[in-house]
């Protein structure tokens, strides 16, 4: 019987020739990840282990991305707890103002994440780094505590369920919009602790960073982790950023799902996941009798540069409408210096959006873009649950940056035809 990517990614650091799904494993972990809200409790859990050292300190990742530039005494204490910790541990993968970006961007532009490794973090949304061809999972503190101290992680084998998404994408449709319809289909908990292996022709026509956003977003289905086969687009990526070596795995063509789900790449919109789930989809372009006073354009699933890239296009020589505020908060240093380059920055800027120093910010209702009482806001964020951006009548709209570029012209939701 075949075994999953995931299946072998998942023996092959538990030091096993095969394992399948239901197995308990104890594996080995190539990096663990937290972030200024994750990692002070981490810490203190670490501090309980009774160890004085973590396991290896290249192979830990402290991103301080969350609330800063710090919004408040309580956040600036956590980044000080947090920065204490990696100098003291001498962890030269830490990341502050002036060199962070949002964690789920950051790893894979550093190169610290390679195809055919085990990745943790203290964040849901760690299973980003599928996209590299890696099982990347979430965690809680208490684990990555544990997974600090000793660089190995206990749990189950997931099952794996496959998607498959033939032909060509409408044009404006991105990895967001696939990713929405598919969850619109199976549900929040459709995806419960499996593995998402994305695979078909226009998975293979995705850049990377339509990858990262499809891997993102695998959480949102329940899932455990979102996969992508290591083919050229991957290796082009990869290459240049680090010189470490790694292990491609593939799935064997008689591998074992538990679910198949077939989805025409010509049959898929533009797509708006609606309040309070994001399985509550609809083609966005049936949603414009929707006003927004918001649209924020960045986070782990869309602050990269084809994103910012689409928004600057649709914005470019066009007005913000009058009652939206627009926000772009681009993924990374690199990224917001690319943007710097490239123009980006002067047509969005000229537009009347506002451009921000790389942060989660509004995502999590954390700061620069909380939602009063009553208000809406179009996001490329990954949440829309009630209260996610600020006051608890207020409501998110997820969308791809396509859409919520549109949205901000147009002062409701709309897509880039009617520009």
């Amino acid at each position: 019987m075949g075994r999953t990517i995931s299946e072998k990614i998942l023996a092959a650091h538990s030091g096993r020739q095969e394992v399948q799904a239901g197995e308990f494993v104890e594996a080995s972990v190539d990096m663990v990840l937290a972030n200024d809200i994750t990692a002070p409790i981490a810490i203190r859990e670490f501090g309980r282990i009774g160890v004085d050292r973590v396991f290896d300190p290249a192979k830990v990742s402290l991103v301080c991305d969350h609330f800063t530039p710090n919004k408040d005494i309580n956040s600036a204490q956590q980044c000080k707890l947090v920065r204490e910790f990696a100098r003291g541990q001498d962890i030269p993968n830490f990341y502050d103002v002036g060199r962070v970006g949002i964690e789920h961007a950051l790893l894979p532009e550093q190169g610290l994440v390679l195809p055919g490794e085990v990745v943790v973090g203290a964040d849901s949304h760690t299973c980003t780094y599928g996209a590299l061809g890696a099982f990347a999972t979430g965690m809680g503190s208490t684990d990555i505590a544990v997974a600090m101290a000793t660089g190995r992680i206990w749990m189950r084998v997931p099952e794996s369920m496959l998607v498959v998404i033939e032909g060509e994408l409408q044009p404006w449709v991105g990895g967001k919009d696939l990713i929405l319809h598919t969850i619109g289909d199976v549900g929040v908990d459709g995806a419960l602790y499996r593995a998402m292996e994305f695979r078909g022709s226009a998975i293979e026509s995705l850049s990377m960073d339509g990858r990262l956003t499809m891997a993102n977003m695998a959480i949102e289905a329940g899932g455990k982790a979102g996969m992508f086969a290591v083919d050229q687009t991957t290796v082009d990526y990869v290459k240049g950023r680090t010189q470490r070596p790694c292990m491609v795995y593939a799935s064997d063509p008689d591998a074992v799902y538990v679910d198949v789900k077939h989805y025409r790449a010509q049959d898929i919109p533009l797509t708006v996941s609606r309040p309070h789930l994001p399985s509550n989809t609809a083609p966005a372009a049936e949603l414009s009798s929707v006003a927004i006073d918001q649209a924020v354009i960045g986070s782990c699933t869309n602050g990269r540069i084809e994103d910012i890239r689409v928004a600057a296009e649709l914005m470019r020589g066009r007005k913000v409408h009058p009652y939206v505020r627009c926000i772009v908060i681009p993924a990374t240093q690199d990224i917001y210096l690319q943007s710097v380059r490239e123009g980006l920055v002067e047509a969005l800027v000229e537009a009347g959006a506002v451009v921000s120093t790389p942060t989660c910010g509004p995502c999590l209702g954390g700061h620069m873009g909380i939602l009063a009482e009553g208000e809406k806001c179009v996001s490329t964020t990954n949440r829309n649950f009630v209260g996610r951006m600020g006051a608890r009548t207020s409501e998110v709209y997820l969308a791809g940056p396509a859409v919520a570029a549109a949205s901000a012209v147009l002062g409701r939701i709309g897509i880039p035809q009617e520009l």
